[in-house]
């Protein structure tokens, strides 16, 4: 039997809740976020419904446009704190920028990997893993609050390395899964797969557009379901 915590505010009686949404964003009592992204996905395949039944046109520009500011703009809505690494909720999401992408004109032979490059789109994995990489630079510049209290430390061959923080060897399969999927642990391992070069710019701008060129050197094949990396 589970024991309920009870907490009292003023006057009032505040009882727990397995699910509650703090800007737009479900935060689960188990502390995953599959109750956001199961959300969050079925609005934005909707959404992508309306624009092709409103919409004739399969013309790449004119539908690319409405993707990106009425469909990707809810797949991507304060991302880093939530950003999955379990293949399935990955997969589930990139499928929605898949069906988009197959409904193109003139795109129907390629495939996924390849529509990407022709639309000179990134995967929705890339994009939460650049959103990671520009929080880390904003954390480490002091532009946002550094809410996960991330530690830096300078080395002469890295430069600006974050620390990843230590988890006891005895945690719970549970803990350790918790551990993995935090952006405490992401962000620093992100951060810290970019080269110095690039992690010195000091202008945001500058930085953006620097990771931007680093980040297109990377095979982007996101896991998709039927697809197999040959890298």
């Amino acid at each position: 039997k589970h024991c309920v915590t009870k907490y009292l505010s003023s006057q009032d009686i505040l009882y727990p809740v397995e699910n509650v949404r703090d800007l737009g964003v479900m935060v689960s009592s188990d502390l995953s976020w599959s109750t956001h992204i199961g959300n969050m996905v079925p609005k934005a395949r909707s959404t992508l419904s309306w624009v092709f039944s409103v919409f004739k046109t399969r013309d790449k520009t004119v539908m690319t446009t409405l993707y990106k500011s009425l469909v990707r703009s809810l797949l991507e809505y304060c991302c880093p704190p939530w950003s999955p690494t379990k293949v399935t909720e990955i997969q589930l999401i990139e499928r929605v920028q898949r069906t988009f992408t197959s409904r193109i004109g003139g795109l129907q032979h390629l495939n996924y990997w390849e529509r990407l490059v022709q639309l000179k789109l990134m995967s929705l994995q890339r994009r939460r893993e650049r959103y990671i990489i520009l929080m880390m630079w904003k954390i480490l510049h002091n532009v946002v609050p550094n809410c996960c209290d991330i530690k830096f430390k300078v080395t002469p061959r890295h430069g600006d390395v974050a620390v990843i923080p230590s988890l006891s060897k005895s945690s719970s399969v549970r803990n350790q899964s918790l551990y993995d999927r935090s952006f405490a642990v992401q962000g620093p391992k992100l951060w810290n797969i970019v080269p110095h070069t690039v992690k010195a710019d000091t202008s945001f701008d500058m930085f953006k557009y620097s990771l931007s060129n680093f980040l297109a050197l990377i095979p982007d094949n996101p896991p998709v379901a039927g697809y197999s990396c040959s890298w």
